[in-house]
């Protein structure tokens, strides 16, 4: 089959909707005809491994055929376990999902090494921009790139030169009900700015809603509204959400990636 198509998820902080993300992502390529795998590097929250296994049981409970993808937790990080858990996925599977915890360590460093596609779920707010970028607080002008936008930089530097290839970084952008207009002008400014700098897309991301914690418990997601039950105009709204935040992805098609 080839290698597979990488999908590392990677934050620093906590609470940006990254594990939700990633099992939307899984599930919506499953959907589309790709074989996924999946690799949880937090084994001590397990969220998307949660959310797999809540699908799973959702499955067998109402006796549905819903997608789903190979998952596995990593219980003693490594970087030989991970190493060793993309090789079983990567038999069958020609996307692998990774999510990474909200912390910086060596294995998570691993992970973002090994992207093709990394992706950076972050709200829109000045506290999440932090991780990526400092501003003036009087101009809201990007003053320099954060750490972690140098880590980055350097494990692409590093991928470049040990296989040839780069990483498309995309910077994905949720949305927060609570945040005013002016302030989601002044994070979308910034944002263009540190991505001339740095070198990332920007692509629109989820919006915080209350939907997504309400599928967590049965493993769904927005691609199973027919399993649902009652079905709102919200639902259909954060379905066209998700299909235009995997557009937007741009994950090459299994062909494209064995050409590459």
């Amino acid at each position: 089959m080839g290698q597979p198509h990488i999908i590392t998820f990677a934050n620093e902080k906590g609470g940006t909707g990254k594990s939700t993300t990633a099992v939307h992502t899984a599930i919506a390529l499953a959907a589309a005809g790709r074989r996924v795998g999946a690799v949880d590097l937090d084994s001590r929250q397990r969220t998307m491994t949660r959310y797999f296994e809540n699908r799973e049981a959702t499955i067998r409970r109402l006796d549905k055929r819903l997608l789903q993808a190979r998952f596995e937790v990593i219980e003693e990080l490594s970087e030989a376990n991970l190493e060793a858990a993309l090789d079983r996925l990567g038999a069958e599977a020609d996307i692998i999902v990774i999510d990474t915890p909200g912390r910086d360590d060596p294995v998570a460093r691993a992970a973002i090494l090994k992207a093709d596609t990394l992706v950076t779920p972050m709200n829109d707010s000045f506290v999440d921009l932090d991780l990526i970028g400092q501003v003036n607080p009087d101009t809201y002008k990007v003053t320099k790139p954060s750490f972690y936008a140098d880590l980055i930089w350097t494990s692409r530097t590093q991928r470049a030169k040990q296989v040839g290839k780069g990483v498309d970084w995309v910077v994905l952008r949720n949305r927060l009900q609570h945040i005013d207009s002016h302030n989601l002008r002044r994070v979308g400014a910034a944002l263009d700015e540190l991505s001339k700098r740095v070198g990332f897309r920007v692509i629109p991301g989820l919006g915080e809603r209350v939907i997504y914690r309400e599928l967590f418990p049965k493993g769904l997601t927005l691609l199973d509204l027919a399993d649902l039950g009652e079905v709102g105009i919200a639902h259909i709204a954060a379905r066209q959400e998700l299909r235009e935040m995997i557009a937007g992805l741009a994950i090459p098609a299994a062909g494209e990636r064995q050409a590459a």
